[in-house]
Protein backbone atom coordinates (compact mmCIF):
# COMPACT_ATOMS: atom_id res chain seq x y z
CA UNK A 1 0.00 0.00 0.00
CA UNK A 2 1.22 3.48 -0.92
CA UNK A 3 0.79 5.84 2.07
CA UNK A 4 2.32 8.98 0.55
CA UNK A 5 0.30 12.17 0.68
CA UNK A 6 -1.25 13.53 -2.48
CA UNK A 7 -0.61 17.20 -1.72
CA UNK A 8 3.13 17.27 -2.05
CA UNK A 9 4.71 20.76 -1.70
CA UNK A 10 7.89 21.26 -3.69
CA UNK A 11 10.61 23.29 -1.97
CA UNK A 12 11.59 24.97 -5.24
CA UNK A 13 11.04 28.70 -5.67
CA UNK A 14 10.33 30.21 -9.07
CA UNK A 15 12.20 33.51 -9.45
CA UNK A 16 10.73 34.52 -12.81
CA UNK A 17 7.91 36.59 -11.33
CA UNK A 18 10.32 38.34 -8.94
CA UNK A 19 12.69 39.27 -11.77
CA UNK A 20 9.78 40.65 -13.79
CA UNK A 21 8.86 42.96 -10.93
CA UNK A 22 12.48 44.08 -10.49
CA UNK A 23 12.83 44.88 -14.19
CA UNK A 24 9.55 46.82 -14.22
CA UNK A 25 10.70 48.88 -11.23
CA UNK A 26 14.06 49.49 -12.88
CA UNK A 27 12.41 50.73 -16.08
CA UNK A 28 10.02 52.93 -14.08
CA UNK A 29 12.82 54.64 -12.13
CA UNK A 30 14.95 55.09 -15.24
CA UNK A 31 12.11 56.86 -17.04
CA UNK A 32 11.15 58.90 -13.97
CA UNK A 33 14.73 60.07 -13.40
CA UNK A 34 15.05 61.43 -16.96
CA UNK A 35 11.95 63.58 -16.46
CA UNK A 36 13.43 65.40 -13.47
CA UNK A 37 15.47 68.45 -14.42
CA UNK A 38 17.31 70.59 -11.92
CA UNK A 39 17.01 74.29 -12.68
CA UNK A 40 19.36 75.45 -9.94
CA UNK A 41 22.76 77.03 -9.75
CA UNK A 42 25.20 74.85 -7.83
CA UNK A 43 27.00 76.67 -5.06
CA UNK A 44 29.47 75.45 -2.53
CA UNK A 45 28.71 77.20 0.71
CA UNK A 46 31.64 76.73 3.08
CA UNK A 47 30.79 76.17 6.71
CA UNK A 48 32.51 78.38 9.18
CA UNK A 49 33.58 75.52 11.47
CA UNK A 50 35.18 73.27 8.86
CA UNK A 51 38.54 73.51 7.20
CA UNK A 52 38.55 74.28 3.49
CA UNK A 53 41.10 73.19 0.97
CA UNK A 54 43.13 75.96 -0.59
CA UNK A 55 42.56 76.11 -4.33
CA UNK A 56 43.63 78.76 -6.78
CA UNK A 57 40.61 80.87 -7.54
CA UNK A 58 39.75 84.35 -8.70
CA UNK A 59 37.92 86.59 -6.25
CA UNK A 60 34.91 88.53 -7.54
CA UNK A 61 33.63 91.11 -5.06
CA UNK A 62 30.68 93.49 -4.84
CA UNK A 63 30.68 96.33 -2.32
CA UNK A 64 27.67 98.14 -0.87
CA UNK A 65 27.88 100.77 -3.64
CA UNK A 66 27.53 97.97 -6.23
CA UNK A 67 31.10 98.34 -7.49
CA UNK A 68 32.47 95.11 -8.95
CA UNK A 69 36.04 93.95 -8.32
CA UNK A 70 38.12 91.11 -9.73
CA UNK A 71 41.02 90.40 -7.36
CA UNK A 72 40.88 93.92 -5.87
CA UNK A 73 40.80 95.58 -9.33
CA UNK A 74 37.62 97.58 -10.01
CA UNK A 75 35.75 96.52 -13.16
CA UNK A 76 32.57 97.93 -14.68
CA UNK A 77 29.50 95.71 -14.76
CA UNK A 78 29.49 95.64 -18.57
CA UNK A 79 33.09 94.37 -18.76
CA UNK A 80 32.86 91.95 -15.83
CA UNK A 81 32.34 88.80 -17.90
CA UNK A 82 35.09 89.51 -20.43
CA UNK A 83 37.58 90.55 -17.73
CA UNK A 84 36.75 87.45 -15.71
CA UNK A 85 37.29 85.15 -18.68
CA UNK A 86 40.57 86.91 -19.47
CA UNK A 87 41.72 86.56 -15.85
CA UNK A 88 40.86 82.84 -15.75
CA UNK A 89 42.53 82.27 -19.09
CA UNK A 90 42.51 78.63 -20.10
CA UNK A 91 42.33 77.22 -16.59
CA UNK A 92 41.54 73.52 -16.47
CA UNK A 93 39.01 73.79 -13.63
CA UNK A 94 38.17 77.50 -13.29
CA UNK A 95 36.92 78.56 -9.88
CA UNK A 96 35.74 81.91 -8.57
CA UNK A 97 35.01 83.04 -5.03
CA UNK A 98 32.09 85.44 -4.77
CA UNK A 99 32.41 87.99 -1.97
CA UNK A 100 29.63 90.45 -1.34
CA UNK A 101 28.78 93.00 1.31
CA UNK A 102 25.86 91.98 3.52
CA UNK A 103 23.87 95.03 2.37
CA UNK A 104 24.16 94.21 -1.35
CA UNK A 105 20.92 93.18 -3.08
CA UNK A 106 20.83 89.55 -4.11
CA UNK A 107 20.35 90.39 -7.80
CA UNK A 108 23.98 91.55 -8.01
CA UNK A 109 25.26 88.26 -6.59
CA UNK A 110 22.96 86.31 -8.91
CA UNK A 111 24.37 88.29 -11.84
CA UNK A 112 27.86 86.99 -11.00
CA UNK A 113 26.55 83.45 -10.50
CA UNK A 114 24.81 83.66 -13.89
CA UNK A 115 28.11 84.59 -15.56
CA UNK A 116 29.80 81.65 -13.84
CA UNK A 117 27.01 79.26 -14.82
CA UNK A 118 27.05 80.33 -18.48
CA UNK A 119 30.80 79.82 -18.74
CA UNK A 120 30.89 76.60 -16.68
CA UNK A 121 32.92 78.16 -13.91
CA UNK A 122 32.72 76.64 -10.44
CA UNK A 123 31.64 79.27 -7.93
CA UNK A 124 32.01 79.46 -4.17
CA UNK A 125 30.18 81.95 -1.98
CA UNK A 126 32.40 83.39 0.75
CA UNK A 127 30.89 83.77 4.21
CA UNK A 128 32.16 85.26 7.44
CA UNK A 129 33.03 82.81 10.19
CA UNK A 130 31.17 83.18 13.47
Amino acid sequence: MNLRGRNKVTPEFNMSSMTDIVFLLLIFFMIASTLVSAEAIDLLLPKSTSKTTQTKSVSVSVDKNTNYYIDMKQVSKDLLESELLTKLGGAEAPTITIRSDQDVEMKHVVYIMDIANRNKIKSTLAVQSQ
